[in-house]
């Protein structure tokens, strides 16, 4: 049945399996900190027990303005999120931990919301078009202004320098990184016999290869960005061509990699948390069947 536990439940469960995905080159996991000095396993685990009740509320946003137009819909939306950021700095400190993935998460939350509201089907197409639709010219909206500001955020000065659109862009194209990229890749290792995480692993290192990541950006410059892509890329293909490719090692090494020029590829671990959450509902839903996410250990 769809409702809002069930949706908030997968939603919280996305990102425990993206940070509990071990190792992760540059990011969180487990083991270590990759490049992040201010943020641990553990304070992530605490973000997302602050967070996670809000994914309820987004659905429950979504459905009580299904009738509205989108962008009477994101306001609404906005201000849930604004909430839930707030929740997440008091429970870390102050550390962005989950920014990006509230954003990403919160409008597919909002999205299955006025779905089900207006009776439609909620799958991973109509999912995808409803956050697109929801975020129509979004990127201008917010960025393209920005010249405007005395002072830019990082995310502005790279737009207005480069035309990459970050996170809202990938919202407004309906995530197709994810759709075109790591669900493909996630579910056809999972066919090929793999275990989940390996899948996951697979599907992080493919968004890393095509996602303009400005979270690599604005730490790493253009250069980072390219050197990320095309490691993630080098390690794919040894993969596909290598039957004994040892995926854990190799990522393992480019951890160290990562870690040694502060790079730390972000965006792509937020994208990694929508392409888990869109897998959830493809097989929660897609024989009107409920998802049991809550009942399965992370550990």
């Amino acid at each position: 049945m769809i409702n809002a536990a069930t949706i908030s439940n997968l939603a919280r469960y996305a990102l425990l399996r993206e940070v509990s995905l071990s190792p992760k080159p540059g990011l969180v996991d487990r083991y270590n900190n990759g490049a992040h000095t201010d943020m641990d396993y553990a304070l992530f685990l605490l973000s997302i027990d602050a967070i996670s009740p809000f994914f309820k509320l987004f659905y429950e946003q979504g459905s009580v303005t299904a009738n509205l137009s989108p962008p009477l819909a994101l306001q609404a939306l906005r201000k849930t999120g604004i909430a839930c950021e707030q929740a997440m700095f008091e429970a870390t400190g102050g550390v962005n931990t989950h920014k990006g993935a509230v954003f990403a998460l919160g409008l597919l939350c909002g999205a299955a919301g006025r779905l089900t509201a207006k009776h439609h089907t909620v799958n991973v197409a109509t999912l995808c078009a409803e956050v697109s639709a929801i975020c129509h010219n979004l990127t201008e909206k917010d960025l393209g202004q920005a010249k405007r500001n005395n002072t830019l955020t990082a995310g502005e000065k790279i737009y207005l320098t480069y035309g990459l659109s970050g996170a809202r862009g990938e919202a407004e194209g309906g995530f197709a990184t994810v759709r075109r990229y790591a669900l493909p890749a996630y579910t056809g290792a999972l066919t090929q016999g793999m275990p989940a995480d390996h899948a996951e692993l697979i599907s992080l290192l493919t968004l890393m290869s095509y996602n303009e990541d400005t979270n690599v950006i604005s730490r790493a410059g253009l250069s980072g960005l390219k050197f990320v892509q095309q490691q993630a890329q080098k390690i794919l293909f040894a993969l596909k061509e290598e039957g004994d490719f040892d995926l854990r090692h190799q990522t393992e090494a480019l951890n160290a990699a990562f870690t040694s020029q502060g790079i730390s590829p972000g965006g792509s671990a937020d994208l990694l948390s929508v392409m888990l959450f869109l897998y959830y509902i493809q097989v929660a839903f897609s024989k009107g069947e409920s998802a049991s996410a809550e009942r399965e250990s992370v550990c």
